[in-house]
């Protein structure tokens, strides 16, 4: 029977048997910077230890990864704090694919190549916490007894799936995202997957599509309701080229309605008592939506019709902006959003080539290098993963622009 997108990709992703409850999980399907390359880990590494510091390095730290998957990017990072991640330095490491075989990212194919831009900050008119609530990311007080951040920081999962049995002792494994959270909340390719509405324009106004979720099929089903219509009319205007002719009308334009992720985020920022919510997702701007939409699927590495049977993932890009001003109006605080690309630069991984001198002098070690920056190449192409979006909102907290350290 016909349904709502909604509800076709809720039980297909997240029901009983569903995509991301059981089999393998994402990796075995698509990668993501996750995935591609340790310096991913390594440049959120920075990021955590900003945060740490602009919260004044408290006795407790907080790392929440929402979306887990197997728990891929906390096995990592746990690696890494604890300094039991091998000597290579950021960017070494495999790069392999569903098949075995170096690959393109898995999703990153739906991102259009674009020009970097600048990081762009919301209007502080949006509102910043009193200077009594707020740390310097510089300075901020400090234990009379420095505790490493190995000894502070508690990781948690959160993820439907069943705890993975090889999963490390120290990571935490919840269902639901926790509350009173201090530290950095991690959303990587989470809201991508968050079940939205799909509307199409017809001679009376927007609909919802209906899907069959067996075949996948699409039919037009009721109007739109008015949160909904609310959304649309601020979040996705139709480009002028999709009139009719007397500017009266349009038909035929489809819509995703990001109302549902821009609540998920709101809901995830407000778990937050003070720190960064992240996310990194791939998405788009209210002046560059998509006229046909970005919905799709991917299976073993292989981007597939989007059919909602739980055989695949179901995905569609994110109207970043919408999400953002979403999490800003329970922050509080003024958001950042940029590429992945300028992020992991301004975090030192700039995918440059090791110079060619050292070939000369050590041969292996220069292939290694070159290996290792091919691999966060990949993190920073910007018809890639680098044009991935950056979304930080800081929550009760100064927190310092990224840069290397």
């Amino acid at each position: 029977m016909p349904m709502r997108w909604r509800d076709a990709m809720d039980r297909a992703l997240y029901g009983p048997g569903g995509f991301f409850v059981a089999g393998a999980g994402p990796a075995g399907h698509f990668r993501t910077s996750v995935h591609a390359s340790p310096a991913f880990a390594r440049a959120l590494l920075r990021v955590v230890e900003h945060v740490d510091a602009a919260l004044g390095r408290p006795s407790r730290l907080d790392v929440v990864d929402v979306g887990a998957g197997r728990g891929e990017l906390l096995r990592t990072l746990a690696a890494l704090v604890s300094g039991s991640a091998a000597g290579p330095g950021p960017g070494e490491g495999s790069a392999v694919g569903v098949s075995g075989e170096p690959t393109r990212s898995g999703r990153s194919g739906l991102i259009p190549p674009r020009a970097g831009s600048p990081e762009t900050l919301t209007s502080t008119a949006a509102g910043r916490p009193s200077p009594s609530t707020q740390v310097s990311g510089s300075v901020g007080p400090s234990p009379a007894v420095a505790v490493p951040l190995a000894g502070r920081v508690r990781f948690t999962a959160v993820e439907l799936a069943p705890r993975p049995a090889d999963l490390p002792e120290r990571i935490a494994w919840v269902h639901e995202i926790p509350s009173g959270i201090t530290g950095v909340l991690l959303a990587t390719e989470w809201l991508d997957n968050v079940p939205l509405d799909i509307a199409v324009s017809a001679s009376d106004g927007w609909r919802y599509l209906l899907v069959d979720p067996t075949t996948g099929e699409e039919s037009v089903g009721e109007p739109v309701g008015p949160e909904d219509a609310a959304w649309l009319e601020t979040w996705w205007p139709v480009p002028d080229e999709c009139l009719d002719p007397d500017r009266t009308g349009v038909t035929g334009v489809r819509a995703e309605i990001g109302r549902s992720r821009d609540e998920a985020w709101a809901d995830a920022v407000g778990r937050l008592d003070r720190g960064l919510a992240l996310a990194v997702d791939y998405g788009h701007l209210r002046d560059g939506r998509p006229v046909d939409g970005t919905l799709t699927g991917y299976r073993g590495g292989r981007q597939v019709p989007p059919v909602p049977d739980g055989s695949c993932d179901v995905t569609a890009h994110v109207a970043v902006d919408s999400v953002a001003s979403a999490g800003a109006r329970v922050a509080g605080c003024a958001y950042a959003l940029g590429s992945q690309r300028e992020a992991m630069r301004a975090l030192g991984a700039d995918g440059g080539r090791p110079p060619l001198s050292l070939a000369a002098s050590d041969p292996a070690g220069y292939v290694r290098a070159l290996a290792a920056a091919s691999l966060v190449a990949e993190l920073t192409d910007p018809a890639g993963l680098g044009g991935h979006w950056w979304l930080r909102q800081p929550v009760g907290v100064a927190v310092d622009p990224l840069v290397a350290r």
